[in-house]
């Protein structure tokens, strides 16, 4: 008797195969942006995290809100690079209404995937020059040595998500256009 069952729901395929990198970058950004994400909460609550500067001026009541959107939201788009190695990522879902089912144009994810990619590079280069003091950046004093060393290890995991996001845009648009 065979006792080995057919899995509930198949693994879904891509239009071509997706490279195995592109599947662990994909898999991994989530993990990248979670140190950055739990970096931000203590100081939307007042923590300064090792940094020699004065607190914030705002109340809790602003920070707060503003730190967890921003934390979510990182996590939300980090999430969603994983439409770079999914179906979702080349045809619309059936459960979408009028445009079920329907093929997206590759410059349609490749535009904004690039674009995103490019921003968050840029946004990180100040914070990794400033954090790990290169070309006479120091905006930010320490109180010890291991906080310095914390914020340089997230911000260089930080540091690395614009180019994987590229890399995987990259990877997403020649496995779609290129015949």
């Amino acid at each position: 008797m065979n006792t080995s069952t057919a899995p509930a729901f198949p693994p879904a395929t891509t239009e071509r195969p997706v490279p195995r990198w592109a599947l662990t970058v994909a898999r991994l950004l989530p993990l990248l942006a979670l140190p950055v994400c739990l970096w931000r909460l203590p100081i939307g609550f007042g923590f300064q995290m090792g940094m020699d500067v004065p607190p914030a001026p705002q109340p809790l009541w602003v920070t707060v809100p503003y730190v967890l959107t921003l934390s979510l939201l990182s996590e939300a788009f980090a999430l969603l690079c994983a439409g770079l190695v999914r179906p979702w990522g080349e045809v619309v879902s059936r459960r979408v209404p009028v445009l079920r089912g329907r093929r997206i144009p590759p410059y349609a994810v490749t535009v904004p995937a690039a674009l995103a990619g490019l921003a968050l590079t840029l946004l990180t280069v100040d914070w990794v020059l400033s954090t790990f003091g290169i070309a006479g950046f120091h905006t930010v004093g320490w109180t010890s040595p291991g906080w310095q060393l914390l914020a340089a290890t997230v911000s260089g995991l930080f540091a690395l998500w614009g180019p994987l996001i590229l890399a995987l845009t990259y990877a997403y648009h020649r496995r779609r256009t290129t015949r």
